[in-house]
Parts: C-alpha cells; sequence; structure tokens
C-alpha cells in the first residue's frame, strides 16, 4: 500500500486493485495508472475538504467512482457521473463495486461529524483505511465548558463504534489551532481503535505538532505508530508493519 499524503487533509491510497483519493481540494496528485480505478471521496462541503475540482481529476482514467457526504449539493455532479456517484449519511454501510463487470468491491462505512459531513471507514483488499474528515474533539478555548464538555461527549460516542476495531491506516485531525488542546482526539481515537498507522493532518502546516505529539508523554503508548509528514508530496509505502520513506 501505497500513501501518498496530497495537502491538509488530502491522502491518495494506492491499493493494489483501486487508488482511493480522500478530501482533495488542491496540491499535486502522483501520476495514476490509467487502468486502475479511482475512488474519490469527500467528508463534507467544507472549502479545505471538498472542491469541485475532483469532477475533473477523472479525465482520461477508465473507471472513476465518488463517494461524497449528502451535504454536498447534488447539483454539482455533471450528468455523466451521476450513476458513478454515492451520497452518504452518517451511520450508513454501502458497497461500492468497481473494475470491470464489478468484480471488486468496497466495504465504506460512515459516521457523524462532530462538525459536518462524515468519516470514513472503508475495507478493501484486505486492509482498512480510516478517514475522519471534521470528525474531532473540537475543543475551544472561546467557547463556554458546557459546549466543550459536549462536544467531548458527542465525539466518544463516535469514536466507541470503533473500539478495538483493528484499522490498518488513519488519517486523524491534528490542529494547532486548538493550541492546548490539539491532541484530545487524536489521543482518544489511538486508545480506543488499534491502529497500525497514524497519518496526522488538518495541521495547516504547521507539521510540528506532530513531534510535539510525539514528545509528550500521553502519547506513549502509540508515539511509534505516528507517522511524521514534513512537506506535501510526501510518500510512504507500508508493508505489513514496516514502513518505507519516500
Amino acid at each position: 500500500m501505497k500513501i501518498t499524503y496530497v495537502h491538509h487533509s488530502a491522502f491518495l491510497v494506492e491499493l493494489s486493485s483501486a487508488a482511493l483519493l480522500f478530501d482533495y481540494t488542491q496540491g499535486t496528485i502522483p501520476k495514476l495508472d490509467m487502468n486502475k480505478p479511482l475512488i474519490i471521496f469527500a467528508s463534507h462541503r467544507h472549502g479545505d475538504h471538498y472542491s469541485e475540482m475532483i469532477f475533473d481529476l477523472g479525465a482520461g482514467l477508465r473507471d472513476v467512482h465518488y463517494v461524497l457526504s449528502d451535504d454536498i449539493s447534488k447539483k454539482k455532479v455533471r450528468e455523466e457521473l451521476r450513476e458513478r456517484t454515492l451520497f452518504v449519511k452518517p451511520g450508513e454501510t454501502v458497497r461500492l463495486s468497481y473494475n470491470d463487470g464489478g468484480n471488486k468491491q468496497l466495504e465504506v462505512t460512515t459516521f457523524d461529524s462532530t462538525d459536518e459531513g462524515v468519516a470514513f471507514l472503508v475495507k478493501g483488499d484486505g486492509a482498512a483505511i480510516y478517514h475522519a474528515g471534521d470528525l474531532n474533539n473540537w475543543r475551544w478555548e472561546g467557547e463556554t465548558e458546557d459546549w466543550n464538555r459536549d462536544m467531548a461527549r458527542k465525539y466518544s460516542l463516535e469514536v466507541d463504534k470503533l473500539a478495538g476495531m483493528k484499522i490498518d491506516v488513519a488519517f486523524l485531525p491534528l490542529d494547532p489551532r486548538q493550541e492546548g488542546a490539539f491532541y484530545l482526539g487524536f489521543d482518544e481515537f489511538m486508545r480506543k481503535a488499534e491502529v497500525l498507522h497514524a497519518f496526522p493532518m488538518h495541521c495547516w502546516g504547521n507539521f510540528s505538532v506532530i513531534g510535539q505529539l510525539k514528545a509528550m508523554e500521553v502519547s506513549a503508548p502509540y508515539r511509534d505508530r505516528i507517522i511524521m509528514i514534513e512537506r506535501d508530496g510526501e510518500s510512504f509505502i507500508l508493508e505489513q508493519e514496516n514502513q518505507i520513506h519516500e
């Protein structure tokens, strides 16, 4: 499995049978195998997670599909792409068939965001991949303690649904704008789910927060599973329990 950090919360996951692109808005996408299906995900309509440009990314590819949160306007999907587009709500499990004759499938389960849209758990080619979108413990200094407490409760309710689950790759927010609370959602997810490789995202270009979390005592049980990202376009090849950095 090859993972490329594209930009902000956008990742390209290259499996043996398909390429998965999550929450693309900008950045350079690696050259794709023109014969390999591309499945494009958008977790919600916010401008840092969704762009109408995704509907142009499949040009020249033989097999392109879209899995979009239902808060994204259906009117934005061109008519020729509608048969290849699934709109999903929180709490659904859908199966997407791809390849000639639909002989391959992805299982996609959605979770309710604590902001807008959904988080995705995608299973295919023997791998489980989680993309949080904006599902996070969004604790803010400017909010009341009641608001922050309710946010933490809602986040825990969703993450509890993944407790004990084995996840090969998880893309999780680590947002420096939250100041001292920047690690709370990431930490809770890592303690509840069995994540093999955790990729921080939503860092707004401030990758120093990754090293900051790895240096904290709280991350001791899982710090070796946090992937250090230093720049847009960085790729990682994951083989079982080993990773090869490019």
